[in-house]
């Protein structure tokens, strides 16, 4: 039972990070946009909340840069896949390669090197009173990041938002049927430009976490793969905030039993692998009743282009 308690615990808090990328990857989607360019947006964000959190001496100004930062590269990723018509794939693995890169090129204006940030103030945890006197949930959650809980947030809002709201109805009418949407008089660019922000921002908090809410740290290319496996769990929640959110515990679980099979005699290469692997096997089994936003990556001309 304390080693079931202790992989889950672990599991939700591996999983934070991905769940944001996931949000930011399927409000995306939702309006017709792949973003391939989560892993960069993400990176931005766990540089710029620690540059954010070392110039004013606050993680949560951290954060805002981390936000601000994925929101402007959400914005850049939009004008070329939107107001240029790339292909989103290519764009967004463009995103990718110039984050990875002018990454280590402010890392070493701003510290002198190419390899990591000095240490700064994060986000620490939090624990709330009522929840630490309920069994096995203590265990859980009783102390974790603060981003934990505004991801909860995050995906209420979302969800509120898309099913809830006109503006989320205009989102989806745009992501299935961008042409007709722009025919009843839909803004179809203002639309898919502001959802292009907002999952830039999201990604942005995700990437803080790893640094402001982790290890206080940025270190080159830390994101690691967790944009391209985000994409994996917009497909396996099927298109929807509170699935989508959810499904980053398959990742996080294996994850977490990564980090704890290490010492077992098993070759080290197999043992990473092990997230990825689950990742692949869990979407190859997956329900096929989910469907993706009819016109996703598909460019819109408005009437007169």
């Amino acid at each position: 039972m304390e080693f079931l308690l202790k992989l889950l615990a672990g599991a939700i808090r591996v999983t934070i990070p991905i769940a944001y990328a996931a949000l930011a990857g399927m409000i995306a989607e939702r309006a017709g946009v792949v973003n391939m360019g989560l892993e960069g947006m993400m990176l931005f964000g766990a540089f710029f909340s620690v540059v954010g959190s070392y110039v004013s001496g606050s993680a949560w100004v951290g954060l805002l840069f981390a936000m601000a930062a994925g929101a402007v590269t959400g914005l850049l990723m939009a004008v070329f896949a939107i107001g240029f018509k790339c292909e989103h794939m290519i764009t967004g693995v463009a995103v990718n390669m110039f984050a990875s890169g002018m990454t280590v090129v402010l890392l070493q204006m701003i510290w002198g090197t190419r390899g990591k940030s000095s240490t700064v103030d994060g986000l620490g945890v939090v624990s709330i009173p009522v929840i630490n006197r309920i069994p096995v949930i203590k265990d859980l959650i009783g102390s974790v990041s603060p981003l934990f809980y505004l991801l909860i947030l995050c995906t209420a809002l979302l969800w509120l938002v898309l099913y809830k709201t006109p503006a989320g109805l205009r989102v989806r009418v745009v992501g299935d049927n961008p042409f007709m949407a722009g025919s009843m008089g839909v803004n179809v660019y203002k639309i898919q430009y502001i959802c292009m922000m907002v999952s830039g921002a999201l990604a942005g908090m995700g990437g803080a976490y790893l640094s402001i809410g982790d290890i206080y740290m940025f270190s080159k290319d830390m994101v690691a793969g967790r944009g391209y496996i985000a994409l994996s769990m917009v497909i396996l929640g099927g298109w929807k905030p509170v699935p989508v959110a959810v499904c980053g515990l398959v990742y996080g679980i294996a994850q977490s039993l990564q980090f704890r099979i290490q010492s077992v005699s098993i070759p080290s290469q197999l043992v990473q692998m092990l997230p990825y692997a689950v990742t692949i096997i869990v979407l190859f089994f997956a329900k096929k009743g989910a469907e993706a936003p009819a016109m996703e990556g598909v460019h819109y001309y408005q009437k007169g282009e």
